[in-house]
């Protein structure tokens, strides 16, 4: 139900709505201490009415930084490839689902995540305790169960507009707090970096 009302919310938003808060969210996401230090940044490249990201990847990037983008595999879950700038990225279309801009080089496999310092995830919503609503495909709970099992802790950072820091979200027993939560506004923080 929640699901359903924020992507309503989501829907009804114009693209200059999306636009005038693109840069905002790239300029709070780049002083993140964790992206300050950060070598590697896994990444994805936001769809529809999500909080722009192209922005912050092209900062990213032109800072140096490697930034890895998710490929959609058959199964839902997500293989990596490295971003060079909008130019690496190619549109695919998967089956009856929305289509996705990805990036068009080299599989680094789905270990690669593994590798990053800090992972910027998607999501509908955070609550006050720091658990994420995704859309439901289970993607980026692959990622994040990968992550525990490879012992890697990076930064768990998601990226949303105010309206969607909630009170409560529900959550299943494989769900993990995140670290911090963006939005145009500002971070807001749920638990320590070690």
């Amino acid at each position: 139900m929640l699901r359903g009302e924020l992507l309503a919310v989501r829907n009804g938003l114009t693209a200059d709505d999306v636009r005038k808060t693109t840069d905002a969210l790239a300029v709070r996401a780049l002083s993140l201490p964790e992206l300050v230090r950060a070598r590697t940044v896994a990444a994805y490249v936001s769809v529809g009415n999500e909080p722009g990201t192209l922005a912050l990847l092209d900062a990213l990037h032109a800072r140096g930084v490697s930034v890895l983008l998710p490929v959609l595999l058959a199964d839902n879950d997500l293989d990596w490839g490295a971003y060079d700038g909008e130019g690496s990225l190619v549109r695919v279309q998967h089956g009856g689902k929305m289509a996705l801009l990805e990036p068009s080089g080299e599989r680094l496999g789905p270990e690669a995540v593994e590798r990053a310092d800090a992972v910027l995830l998607p999501g509908l919503a955070v609550d006050a305790r720091g658990m994420r609503l995704g859309r439901g495909g289970g993607s980026y709970d692959r990622v994040l169960a990968r992550l525990e099992r490879a012992g890697a802790d990076p930064a768990l950072v998601v990226l949303l507009y105010d309206t969607e820091v909630v009170d409560r979200v529900p959550e299943e027993p494989h769900d993990r707090p995140v670290h911090a939560v963006v939005t145009p506004s500002g971070v807001r923080r749920f638990r320590a970096r070690p």
